[in-house]
């Protein structure tokens, strides 16, 4: 058989992340040898052998490794299948909030884009509820895969929109956040190379699916972690343009002439058939398109 039950997988998964049968049976509140049956069994239906068992403990094989990763994969799949259709039938049941929409966006960014773009959907004909999710550094990806959100505003080249569809909405320059009385604070741009070595000032890093490259920087964890390090002469960061919105006077925003543009994207699963998601979109489109021409007119 090709087909593969989501109990199936949810044993395997729990097992293979422990690598011990009793510590696995544990975590999914049953005894361990009914555990070691359903294993052996999906071994012999797949004619793999998944785990390689002796004194020592539990190994996972070659094969094993590719069910572990699919196998995560197929569950938060199912798992955001069941929030995404929670969230319709909510929606469809009497007193439900019609076609109501989650948006994920990070928290301090894109706030005059957010507020036009929640405005001019608010005003079109039968518009759904939208709930916006602020949420940290990055997060939009994985709230967006997981289905706790139906739409995200996604910051390309630091967001990832694999297996998304997605339209651009704005573009914006990037500017280095120094604290106010540094030297640098006074020039009328930088370059990325100036940033990245200033003396006694090392640069923010920003976690990547929860994980930090190596740096002296400081791992940031949230905006207003970022703003008091930079205030207090402990850091530098490169950010978008729109970011001065949330300075503090003890900050200081310095143009940066080579840094690349960051692009703001709508976007939201590929195979998703919402109305109330297309409505959004088209409204954001319209939005981005009549404010790419105003732009233009006037220079």
């Amino acid at each position: 058989m090709d087909t593969l039950e989501t109990r199936e997988l949810r044993y395997f998964v729990a097992v293979a992340e422990e690598l011990h049968f009793g510590r696995a049976a544990e975590r999914l509140g049953m005894a361990q040898p009914p555990l070691s049956r359903a294993i052996q069994q999906l071994e012999r239906r797949l004619e793999v052998c998944l785990l390689e068992r002796n004194r020592r403990g539990v190994r996972l094989t070659g094969a094993g490794e590719v069910l572990l990763q699919e196998g995560r994969a197929a569950l938060d799949a199912a798992a955001a299948a069941a929030r995404r259709t929670r969230r319709a039938g909510g929606a469809d049941s009497p007193g439900g909030p019609r076609g109501r929409l989650v948006l994920a966006v990070k928290a301090a960014a894109s706030h005059e884009l957010l507020r036009k773009l929640l405005d001019a959907y608010a005003a079109e004909p039968d518009s759904a509820e939208i709930e916006v999710l602020p949420c940290g550094i990055r997060e939009q990806e994985e709230l967006l895969r997981d289905g706790r959100a139906d739409v995200a505003l996604m910051h390309t080249p630091w967001n990832s929109l694999t297996g998304f569809d997605s339209e651009a909405l704005a573009a914006e320059g990037q500017v280095a956040v120094l604290p106010a009385g540094h030297p640098l604070a006074a020039r009328e741009s930088l370059s990325l190379a100036d940033v990245r070595d200033i003396p006694g000032l090392p640069i923010a890093r920003w976690p990547t699916h929860g994980t930090y490259a190596p740096g002296p920087g400081p791992e940031i964890h949230n905006q207003t972690q970022l703003a008091q390090l930079i205030a207090l002469g402990r850091t530098v960061a490169v950010v978008p343009d729109s970011a001065r919105s949330w300075l503090w006077a003890e900050h200081a925003a310095v143009p940066l002439a080579d840094a690349p543009s960051v692009v703001t994207h709508i976007a939201w699963p590929a195979h998703s058939r919402s109305l109330a998601l297309a409505g959004l979109v088209r409204t954001a489109m319209a939005r981005w398109e009549r404010e790419t021409v105003r732009i233009r007119q006037h220079g």
